[in-house]
């Protein structure tokens, strides 16, 4: 059986997706809130959890061990090179992990509602950047109070963010498709995402890689993304444009892949499922 959303063309998705904005909108605030549901600090383990994140690895990197940052005096130098890792770090693997898995979570609507299913990845991507919203305006107020913010620089974070969120929506697409037939999949991600946040310099400086390994940097897409954050935050410089070539058109691909696959399998989806 060959779904009729697996004909239609981008424009008539676009089209479905703006149709169904209010489903999409209300499903963003029912799952926020549903997250934090009888929790007696509600939306505050949006803040809680990474932050206890960050001051581990700070108190472990920087005090313990003595990682400092090369040709950086101030003593929060590490900290903001361990955030804007982290923190860009968590927005692509909470849209990844999540969007691998959104068909099957929600089986029962796929297969009770006629509705474009391409607003499920939208609904997951949304919540990833209400969650990283907040953190991140947190941590924001504290390079401006602390008199570490980088200036007009900051602005370039845009950009490198909308690359990032692109190659983790057609990352996520791809899996989620996938994983509707191949059950392992996601469960070869979960491990694979461990390997590849080690992979990439977020908890230590590339510098201190040997330079056999350093050189396999340039094969890991997030490792120029990451670096490009920190660039920004840490240094107030603009990233080397040239190294984030790479990965804009591999988020490119796959977000065309991703599509492809899904529109070429919704139907077969809704049977699998």
């Amino acid at each position: 059986m060959i779904s009729t959303l697996s004909r239609l063309r981008a424009p008539a998705i676009l089209q479905g997706v703006w149709n169904y904005r209010g489903f999409i909108a209300g499903s963003v605030k029912r799952e926020f809130q549903a997250k934090y549901r009888n929790s007696l600090l509600g939306a505050t383990w949006t803040i809680l959890n990474p932050l206890a994140l960050i001051v581990v690895y700070t108190i472990i990197f920087s005090n313990v061990m003595g990682s400092r940052m090369p040709g950086q005096a101030s003593g929060f130098a590490y900290s903001i090179h361990l955030c804007a890792g982290l923190l860009t770090w968590g927005l692509f693997a909470e849209i990844t992990s999540r969007g691998q898995g959104v068909f099957l979570e929600h089986a029962n609507l796929i297969k009770k509602l006629s509705f474009p299913r391409i607003c499920l990845p939208i609904v997951v991507v949304l919540n990833a950047l209400v969650n990283f919203a907040i953190i991140f305006g947190l941590f924001i107020a504290f390079l401006v109070i602390a008199g570490l913010f980088p200036g007009w620089v900051f602005l370039a974070v845009v950009p490198v963010l909308l690359i990032q969120v692109v190659f983790a929506i057609g990352l996520g697409m791809i899996l989620g498709v996938l994983n509707v037939f191949f059950r392992d999949v996601g469960q070869f991600f979960t491990i694979l995402l461990q390997f590849w946040f080690w992979f990439t310099p977020i908890v230590y400086v590339a510098d201190v890689l040997p330079p056999s390994i350093k050189s396999l940097l340039a094969w890991n897409p997030m490792a120029a993304v990451v670096a490009a954050h920190q660039n920004i935050i840490l240094h107030g410089k603009l990233p080397d444009w040239s190294s984030l070539l790479p990965v804009s058109l591999l988020a490119l691909a796959s977000c065309v892949l991703g599509m492809r696959l899904f529109r070429k399998r919704a139907g077969e989806m809704v049977d699998e499922l």
